[in-house]
């Protein structure tokens, strides 16, 4: 089993959905599963927003490197598990934009009026390349699964008193109209799918039938897995080292997330 800290965010939520629970007094507004040493490139987590994050930006591996920053770049994705009706992801633009103008509408606030919002509900996934402006509304809880890295180049935050990074942000910003990869995932009675195919990570959703092979991160969603002698539960993430088949109840459901660039 993975390690997990909950981190505490000014736009998190004291109350959490089941099966975590919040220390009294705190907003938590993520729940990190400590990367394995032997996968250390992809960071898992849930997000839980009561309020809307910073529009941000992250660099590309080559661009972090142009940057002269220590850490890699970063590409995500993002699976809705709830979402409060009218709940929204900002990703991309309406319309292109240019460097000039994007800075100063991170500067007066009106980029958050340019950027393409997007009505979600459960089961609704994105693949977010880097380069791409976003921001997780309020009223969602999802799993993030990411590069891991600790590169964020925030653009605006709706006046909270935490740095901005305009310079490198809009540096790496791409100003054309995009919207990442877009798909529906059936999370309720799920069949074996792909949910993501990317460049870094791979995600597949396992249901009763499905099974996955390592070197894996499982995370349940629904229902407790087994492999092996190991049992996970939803709310926990385990590493599988060694090609296994996964076994699961009638009401399960788990990601199964691999190092794209780990040879199998």
């Amino acid at each position: 089993m993975l390690p997990k800290r909950m981190v505490e965010k000014p736009w998190g939520k004291d109350v959490l959905p089941a099966p975590f629970t919040a220390p009294e007094g705190q907003r938590i507004g993520e729940i990190w599963f400590e990367p394995p040493p032997e996968m250390p490139d992809i960071l898992v987590k849930y997000i839980f927003t009561s309020e809307k994050l910073s529009v941000q930006v992250h660099p590309s591996d080559a661009q972090a490197r142009e940057l002269g920053e220590s850490d890699r770049g970063k590409e995500e994705c993002w699976l809705v598990l709830d979402a409060e009706p009218g709940a929204t992801l900002g990703i991309g633009f309406k319309a292109p934009i240019d460097a000039k103008r994007m800075r100063e509408a991170a500067l007066d606030g009106t980029i958050e009026d340019l950027m393409e919002w997007h009505p979600v509900q459960r089961g609704d996934c994105f693949y977010i390349p880097a380069g791409t402006v976003h921001a997780i509304g309020a009223g969602i809880t999802l799993v993030e699964i990411q590069q891991n890295s600790d590169i964020t180049y925030r653009l605006y935050d709706y006046g909270r008193p935490r740095e901005l990074h305009l310079d490198k942000g809009v540096a790496v910003a791409e100003g054309d109209v995009t919207a990442g990869i877009r798909r529906k995932v059936e999370l309720d009675k799920p069949p074996a799918d792909c949910v993501v195919s990317g460049r870094f990570f791979t995600v597949d959703l396992v249901g009763e039938e499905g099974e996955a092979h390592g070197p894996v991160l499982v995370l349940p969603l629904a229902g407790n897995l087994e492999f092996g002698e190991v049992e996970v539960e939803p709310g926990d993430c385990a590493w599988l080292a060694e090609g296994q088949a996964i076994t699961a109840g009638s009401d399960g459901a788990a990601l199964c997330i691999m190092n794209a660039l780990m040879p199998v």
